[in-house]
C-alpha cells in the first residue's frame, strides 16, 4: 500500500483508535461533580464503615499519634457527651503507663463516674498543641478542658524552638507555617504552602489516616510492594489498633536510674516561644467558649540544682501570676516525691493517682468528686 504525501496526511479524517474515550462538556462537568462528591463525603461514609467506640481509659494509640483525622473525628465523639477533656502532652497521654493509670483513669476512678476523657496526644509541644486545637480541634466547644502546661519545653532554647540551627522536633506539619516565626524551623515555603492547604482539607486528612492505620504509613503502591501476596483492600478491614501503652524504660524511676541532677539554661517567660504558643491554645478555647483549667507541671524539681531551681520558681510564679490576672482556674501543685518521676515529668501510675486527688480538691471539680 502506497504511503501518504503529507499533504493527503493533512486532508485524511482524523484517526478513531477502538480505545479512545473523548468526554463532551457536559462529561467532563459530570466527572467533576462526581469527583466533588466523593472527596467530600467518602471520609464522612468511612465513619459508619470503621468502628470507634472509645471506652473510658480511651488514648490515641501511640503509632497514630500523627493521625490528626482520627483526633478530630475522637472530639467530634466526646463533645457529643458530657465530659471534662484533658488536653497536653504525653505527660496527659500517659507515656510511661498503660491506660488504666493514667491521669484521666484515676480521675474516673475518684470521682466514681466516667467524666473525664484523655485527649492527650504524644509530644505535643505547646506551638504544636495550639495547631492540633485550631485545626483538627473545632468541635471543642463549650465544654470544660482541663489543659495541661508543660514547663519541660521551657527548660532550654531547644525545647523552645528558639535556636537558629535547624533541628526536628515533633508534629511539624502542626505548627505555624506563617504567622509566627520559629527559628528553628527551615521548611521550604513550597512545603509551607502544601502543609496550610492539605491540613484544611478532610479528604487529605482522611487519606493520611488510611497509610497510617492500615498501611505502614506508606502509599498503597508501596504496601503492595512490600506485601506481594496481601490484598490491599482486605487490609482495611483490621479496624483501628488498640490504645496500648509505652512500657517503662529498662531502670526504673528517675531514682532507680540512679537520680542525676542535670543542668537546665531556662528560658525566660516574657521571650518564650512555647509559651506564646500555650496563651493561644487558651485563648483559641476560651474563644469556643470553653471553661478552661490548667494544671502546671509539676515538673520533677528533684533533678534541679540550686540555681535552676530558682529560675524554675521564678517561671512557676509569673505563670501562675498570668493565669489568675487572666481569670483561669489553675493549679501549681508541689512536685511528687521523687521516686515517683521517670524522667523530668512522667510520673508512674502512684504520681498520676496523686494528682488525680489533687485536682478533684479544686472548687472547679469538687462537685464531681465522691
Amino acid at each position: 500500500m502506497a504511503e501518504m504525501t503529507p499533504r493527503e496526511e493533512d486532508n485524511a479524517a482524523p484517526f478513531d483508535c477502538s480505545h479512545a474515550l473523548r468526554l463532551s462538556a457536559a462529561d467532563w462537568i459530570l466527572v467533576a461533580v462526581l469527583l466533588l462528591v466523593l472527596t467530600g463525603f467518602a471520609p464522612i461514609a468511612w465513619q459508619w464503615f470503621e468502628k470507634f467506640e472509645p471506652g473510658p481509659d480511651y488514648r490515641m494509640p501511640y503509632q497514630l499519634s500523627s493521625d490528626y483525622w482520627l483526633y478530630g473525628r475522637y472530639c467530634r465523639k466526646l463533645c457529643g457527651r458530657t465530659k471534662v477533656l484533658v488536653v497536653g502532652d504525653s505527660v496527659v497521654w500517659g507515656h510511661y503507663v498503660p491506660p488504666d493509670e493514667t491521669l484521666t483513669h484515676y480521675l474516673n476512678e475518684f470521682s466514681g463516674q466516667e467524666r473525664f476523657a484523655n485527649l492527650g496526644l504524644d509530644g505535643t509541644h505547646p506551638a504544636a498543641l495550639e495547631g492540633l486545637l485550631r485545626y483538627y480541634g473545632p468541635s471543642l466547644c463549650r465544654q470544660t478542658v482541663l489543659l495541661h502546661f508543660n514547663p519541660l519545653w521551657l527548660s532550654s532554647s531547644k525545647h523552645d524552638l528558639q535556636t537558629d540551627k535547624e533541628f526536628h522536633f515533633n508534629h511539624p506539619d502542626l505548627v505555624s507555617q506563617f504567622a509566627v516565626r520559629i527559628p528553628c524551623y527551615k521548611a521550604p515555603f513550597a512545603r509551607r504552602v502544601r502543609i496550610a492547604l492539605l491540613r484544611t482539607i478532610p479528604f487529605s486528612n482522611w487519606i493520611n489516616h488510611l497509610r497510617a492505620t492500615y498501611y505502614e504509613s506508606t502509599d498503597v503502591q508501596s504496601w503492595t510492594l512490600r506485601h506481594p501476596y496481601r490484598c490491599a483492600l482486605a487490609a482495611l478491614t483490621r479496624g483501628l489498633p488498640e490504645p496500648g501503652g509505652i512500657p517503662e524504660p529498662s531502670g526504673g524511676t528517675w531514682v532507680e536510674k540512679g537520680a542525676k541532677k542535670q543542668n537546665l539554661a531556662w528560658v525566660e517567660l516574657d521571650t518564650s516561644l512555647q509559651w506564646l504558643f500555650f496563651r493561644r491554645a487558651i485563648d483559641l478555647l476560651r474563644r469556643q467558649g470553653n471553661d478552661v483549667f490548667v494544671l502546671v507541671g509539676p515538673f520533677n524539681e528533684h533533678m534541679l540544682d540550686d540555681s535552676d531551681a530558682a529560675a524554675y520558681n521564678a517561671i512557676k510564679a509569673q505563670v501562675a501570676h498570668w493565669l489568675a490576672k487572666n481569670e483561669i482556674p489553675h493549679l501549681v501543685p508541689p512536685p511528687l516525691p521523687a521516686e515517683l518521676y521517670v524522667d523530668a515529668s512522667h510520673p508512674i501510675g502512684a504520681g498520676y493517682a496523686l494528682w488525680a486527688r489533687g485536682i478533684l480538691r479544686q472548687p472547679a471539680f469538687a462537685p464531681l468528686a465522691k
